[in-house]
């Protein structure tokens, strides 16, 4: 290629740089020009404050407890002799479950009261002889004296004896028995268990928010996996303090009624309505926007939104109460809300 022939190549890609150059700068006017015309209205839908009746509805989960459940164990350690735990089945309170070997002490019994009976024959005769004044008032205290410390031995080794019986303490159903015929026990063997499940429990917790309305006496419903029955129970009584943790309530009520579908130890839904208002000014959940410290909604006045602080109370599924902040009759934007700004135009598409 020749010099003339490169100069004449140059001048072509100076004059196609010069002339696309000279196209954007055309261009950019035009797209300014459809950036500034952008500031249409935004399109929302929007919805008339009202008051109606509103009630906030929790299913709470729950669990089943036996009115009084406990562990069997003896107070004293010792070979098993008799074996008497029906597994599974009921037994009456005060019924023999355990009988421990109590060979010694029963030996120990009778030596005891051989030498009670020794002891009052000599007292009966040296109180005829204080009669006449064989003997001095002294030595006859000290035979009576005698007596009594032999009672009272008795009496200790008749508890002890006790001991090797473990008896129901109330009635109720049987668990699984830990321990067989022959086994050597002692107060940390955990025997069986019994529980009292003609009468049950249920527990659960609730926000602390709600603890105010945990009163004793109060009715709730509930229902158990595997059918839509409803059961009742009332509150029995709450815990004397709020889980710092967690922030919740514990609460403890009373089963009413006995039913076959229901076992300790299982699910329940709790179901609680709980700051009932007859009379509440309601906005739909969605217009509410949630903000670092506070809550507001977006209140349409002349074409123009109004970001306004509010207080909310109760809600259930749609709707939130509104405390504070607009009034019965207010128009709040429900659609829309991240696009909506200060000064943005809006339009009302549709009122609900």
């Amino acid at each position: 290629m020749n010099r003339n022939s490169r100069i004449v190549i140059g001048f072509i890609l100076s004059f196609i740089f010069i002339s696309c150059k000279s196209e954007k700068k055309d261009d950019a006017p035009k797209a300014g020009g459809k950036a500034g015309g952008g500031n249409r209205p935004v399109q929302a839908e929007a919805f008339i404050v009202r008051s109606k009746p509103l009630s906030e509805n929790l299913e709470i989960p729950g669990t089943l407890l036996p009115f009084e459940v406990t562990e069997i164990r003896p107070e004293i350690s010792g070979r098993v002799v008799a074996l008497n735990i029906p597994e599974g089945s009921f037994v009456q309170k005060g019924a023999l479950l355990v009988k421990l070997f109590d060979g010694d002490l029963q030996a120990q019994q009778k030596k005891l009261q051989v030498q009670l009976q020794i002891a009052q024959k000599t007292a009966e005769r040296q109180k005829e002889l204080l009669s006449i004044n064989g003997i001095s008032q002294q030595e006859y205290d000290l035979s009576e004296l005698q007596v009594s410390n032999l009672k009272a031995d008795i009496d200790l080794n008749q508890v002890s004896i006790s001991k090797t019986e473990i008896r129901a303490p109330f009635t109720g159903r049987i668990g699984l028995r830990n321990i067989s015929n022959g086994a050597y026990i002692s107060p940390t063997t955990l025997v069986t268990t019994i529980s009292q499940v003609n009468q049950l429990k249920m527990e659960f917790t609730v926000p602390e928010k709600y603890s105010e309305t945990m009163h004793k006496g109060r009715q709730v419903s509930f229902t158990i996996a595997g059918t839509d029955q409803k059961f009742n129970a009332s509150v029995l009584a709450t815990e004397s303090n709020i889980e710092a943790t967690t922030r919740t309530l514990k609460v403890r009520t009373v089963v009413q009624g006995v039913h076959k579908l229901l076992v300790p130890g299982a699910f329940a839904k709790v179901a609680l309505q709980l700051g009932k208002n007859d009379h509440s000014l309601i906005v739909p959940s969605q217009a509410v926007i949630p903000q670092a410290r506070n809550k507001s909604v977006i209140v349409y006045k002349g074409g123009k939104p109004n970001f306004q602080v509010v207080t909310t109370g109760i809600r259930d599924s749609s709707y939130v109460q509104v405390l504070d902040g607009v009034k019965e009759g207010d128009t709040v934007i429900t659609t829309g809300l991240l696009a909506i700004r200060p000064e943005s135009k809006i339009k009302i598409v549709k009122v609900q």
